[in-house]
């Protein structure tokens, strides 16, 4: 049996030697690139990466596919930039590539762990956050969601404990900017799909986004940085619906430019 790690990037020297790095018994590492400015492309074929590199960017769902087409392994693990996978969970997917998975699995979940301003948030609605990443190919493909997409496979999916260790939100400035970049491709995804905006939806599902990751899941015990996502979640979803209804009225157009990185968990 034989691993496939596929990344797709666009400006990721910082991290994505380090993500790579977190899986070395891949049989292969596909980096798909979306025109990187920077030394992404160099840094992952020094680390032995094949690097594709594309002239457009279609989303992250329709990237990630492109990633996907690449890969030759028996097993994919689908990982962003700035994860790494801890070496608890390392074991564990080279034991389901070695064939010791759960009998009939051929998908498992994997719980991430993300860090926020150097805090890793263990509570509230980004805790446990289990993705599911790690597929049999041929098994299983990515949504064409431009933001938020997510791995759709028919089969039995399983779950691995140890953590993938999500790089989610180095600085507050970042936070800001990728709130504003995910809400727009979300609510163009969401108007897609005929849902429905308005500002006192977008006030009530804000609020409720809120009270569920601090007070229901427990944001608050991760002290004030807890209080801070919680209130991030909150402001997110209230643009995603803002957005949203603007877009009905042909009052905006939120662009479908949105990196390549992950953003802000909204409802």
């Amino acid at each position: 049996m034989s691993l496939s790690v596929i990344v797709i990037t666009k400006n990721e020297a910082a991290s994505i030697e380090a993500c790579l790095a977190s899986v070395p018994f891949a049989s292969e590492w596909i980096v798909v690139d979306s025109g990187s400015t920077d030394d992404t492309r160099d840094i992952a074929r020094r680390l032995g990466a094949r690097v594709v590199e594309t002239a457009d960017w279609p989303g992250f769902g329709p990237q990630k596919n492109r990633a996907l087409a690449e890969a030759r392994g028996d097993w994919v693990l689908s990982l962003d930039a700035d994860e790494q996978v801890s070496p608890r969970l390392a074991e564990q997917i080279r034991a389901v590539v070695q064939g010791g998975e759960e009998r009939g699995a051929v998908a498992y979940t994997l719980s991430r762990l993300s860090s926020f301003c150097g805090q890793w948030m263990r509570h509230g609605d980004w805790y446990p956050d289990h993705v599911l990443r790690l597929f049999r190919r041929g098994q299983a493909q990515f949504s064409n969601d431009l933001v938020h997409e997510s791995v759709q496979c028919s089969g039995k999916v399983g779950h691995l404990d140890g953590h993938l260790l999500h790089d989610s939100m180095p600085s507050l400035e970042e936070c800001l900017d990728k709130m504003n970049r995910y809400t727009s491709g979300r609510a163009r995804d969401q108007r897609r799909a005929g849902k429905r905006g308005g500002l006192g939806t977008a006030i009530g599902h804000g609020l409720w986004a809120f009270v569920r990751s601090y007070f229901v899941r427990g944001g608050l015990l991760d002290g004030r940085m807890g209080f801070i996502v919680a209130f991030s979640i909150a402001e997110g979803t209230y643009y995603r619906y803002l957005k949203l209804w603007m877009l009905e009225r042909g009052l905006g157009s939120p662009s479908a430019q949105v990196v390549n990185k992950k953003g802000l968990h909204a409802e």
